[in-house]
């Protein structure tokens, strides 16, 4: 992952998670360790919240629940922040290849009330 790419992900997570790290981490190892340190206090303090973000960050159903079942090879918390990285992944990758366009006088009349 490039590092503009990395900041991105770092301030959508930071903002989501509220991140506690003294300085970026340097790599996506660094990122995805910090990210499961959150995760695991988390899971022991607050668990329905971090199903709530889990939501918020568009990180699919499907994915966490056989996570949470214990049928991933990694532990738990490990396993959330992989999924976590990969939807902010996505979704900084989204961003830069998908612009919308400006809308014009004869949009705005058609989202007119």
């Amino acid at each position: 992952m490039t590092d503009e790419k990395l900041q991105k992900v770092l301030g959508q997570v930071n903002q989501a998670l509220a991140l506690e790290a003294a300085e970026a981490p340097p790599d996506e190892a660094a990122l995805l360790a910090l990210i499961a340190g959150r995760v695991a206090e988390l899971l022991e303090h607050q668990p329905e919240y971090l199903m709530s973000l889990l939501y918020r960050l568009d990180v699919l159903e499907e994915k966490i629940a056989p996570v949470m079942r214990g049928h991933s090879k990694e532990p738990i918390p490990l396993a959330l922040a992989r999924l976590i990285l990969e939807r902010q992944k996505q979704r900084v990758e989204t961003r830069r290849t998908v612009k919308p366009r400006p809308m014009d006088a004869a949009d705005a009349d058609d989202w007119a009330w």
